[in-house]
Order: C-alpha cells, then structure tokens, then sequence
C-alpha cells in the first residue's frame, strides 16, 4: 500500500520536498466522497500528514536560534490543486493534495478545525494510506474533540453562507449550478453539514461523516431551496446553543495529553527524545515541591 502523493511524485506530477513521500504516516480521501455526497465528476481531495527530519521540529538542531537572524523557511504543508492523472485513458483523475507537517496537523485539529478532525473521523474505507504512527493517531482521534467546536464549525457554516449570498460572480460549474437552483448547492449542503458534525460531537463526543448524507445529496441535487436551508440553519443554531450548555465534552483541548500523543509518535519515529524534551514526572515534581517548601520556611 502506497499513498498518492507518493505515486505522483513518481509519475513527476508532483515536486514536494524530497523528504515528504518517505515519511507519510497517513493519507484519506476527503472532501464530497468522505461525506457520502460525490458524483462522477467530483475532484479527489487528499488530506495527509508527514513527520519531517527532525531538524525541521526542533531546529536549533540545525544551529538555529528562533527569533535571531534570518530564519530559515520552515515546513508547514504541501498544497497542490487541479492536478491531472491522464495515466489511464479510460478514466483520468483530477486530486487536489494537502500534506501538512505532523505538528501543524496537530494544532489545527486540538482547535477543531473541521476539515483536519474529519480526516480523522472518516470512514476506513476511504484511508489511502497509514502506517503504525497513523493508527496510533487515529486510535485516539476523540481527544481531540472539546466544545470549542460549536464556534469553530458554527463559524465555517456562516462563511458557507456568506458565500452563497456573495457567489453571483461565479464562473464554469459554479455558475451553472447557480443558474438552474437559485444558489451554489455545494455551501448549502457544507452549511448543513457542519452543524451537523457539530451537534454529534457535542453530544455523542464522536463522529460519522455519513450520518445525514441523505439529506446532504438531497441538498446538492437542488431539491432544497435556499429559504429551507435558512430556515433550517437559525432553528439549528438555537437548538445547538442549549446542547453546547449541557454537552459533558471539555471546554477547552487538553493539551497536555494531546502534546503527550504527539512526542509518542515522534519518539515512534525517530526514536527516544529525552535529550530534546525534559520529561516533568511525578518524582520530580515532588522533589520540587519539598526544595520550595524548605525555601519559603527558611524566608520567614
């Protein structure tokens, strides 16, 4: 099993850094087939992540003081639309590939980023790719998950609409769907769709991408109109305010043991990091607790 962007960079497609295709650890089909929503003409959207060389986490490994100097570029993510497999005549494939830094990766998903949590939460059907550091992710996908996702993915949804209302300066496709159904079903169903994942993890503290595809492709197809979604979306806004209130899920990520996930797969990776990462154990902070306590008698 090999990931996609490793098969484009060997068809010279693609021209990531040299160091990307050995060291993807987990790649899914995102996007309208995750959602259960696609047509034949749908794009492949691949989402990924890699663990670079170690001195692009920690580079004062490379000589490398933050904030002196002229800092050197950084890897945060490789992007790439539109590009074209033609390899098979009978049927080429268009993807749109995004591979990210592990550590990007991470932050955006503990801010529940919607696009980042879902790659974690779709179905295995659609994972491309994933080796032993994957799963380890993926096994704990639902740390990430605090009730910080009903701003964030309520915020998506009214970006959604924003387009739709500001979407008549739309070309090609776009243009022609807003033509015959009054408005570009492609937001209206993301509208829908976000407060739906929204609500299941508040509630439920997990999530299925498929849930409600039913009406999602029912949306796409045009048989909604934009006055129902409207409806739909400020019902569902009051709704989720008083689940938010009594959803059990945290208020914030726990980040401690989020950081704690990331250095074992980094440690998974490139082996122990004890010499880069102080480890705070318990008996340490006891040692510490009794040096400040001794301190603060012998000062008064």
């Amino acid at each position: 099993m090999s990931s996609i962007t490793s098969k484009l960079i060997k068809k010279s497609l693609i021209y990531p850094p040299k160091f990307v295709s050995d060291n993807i650890c987990y790649e899914t089909i995102m996007g309208s087939v995750a959602y259960g929503v696609s047509s034949d003409d749908s794009d492949i959207d691949i989402y990924g992540w890699c663990i670079p060389p170690k001195e692009v986490i920690f580079p004062h490994l490379n000589g490398e003081i933050i904030g002196f100097g002229r800092q050197k570029k950084s890897f945060e993510q490789f992007q790439q639309s539109h590009i074209k497999d033609d390899s098979n005549k009978n049927k080429p494939k268009e993807y749109d590939i995004t591979i990210y830094n592990i550590v990007k990766y991470f932050n955006l998903c503990m801010e529940n980023n919607p696009n980042m949590i879902d790659s974690l939460f779709v179905d295995r059907e659609h994972v491309i790719y994933i080796n032993k550091i994957g799963e380890m992710i993926r096994e704990k996908r639902r740390i990430f998950l605090h009730k910080g996702c009903w701003f964030k993915l309520k915020g998506y949804a009214y970006s959604q609409l924003h387009k739709i209302k500001n979407g008549r300066n739309a070309e090609g496709k776009r243009k022609d769907i807003i033509e015959k159904y009054g408005y570009d079903t492609k937001f209206g169903y993301h509208v829908v769709r976000l407060l739906g994942q929204c609500e299941q993890i508040l509630i439920e503290g997990d999530l299925d991408l498929k849930r409600n595809n039913e009406h999602l492709k029912a949306i796409r197809r045009g048989e909604v109109s934009l006055e129902d979604i409207e409806r739909w979306f400020s019902e569902k806004e009051k709704q989720l305010e008083k689940v938010y209130n009594e959803s059990t899920l945290r208020y914030s990520p726990d980040e401690k043991q989020i950081k704690q996930l990331l250095l074992n797969c980094l440690e998974e990776h490139y082996g122990s990091l004890s010499s880069l990462v102080p480890k705070e154990d318990g008996v340490f902070r006891e040692a510490m607790m009794n040096i400040k306590s001794i301190v603060d008698e012998c000062c008064y």
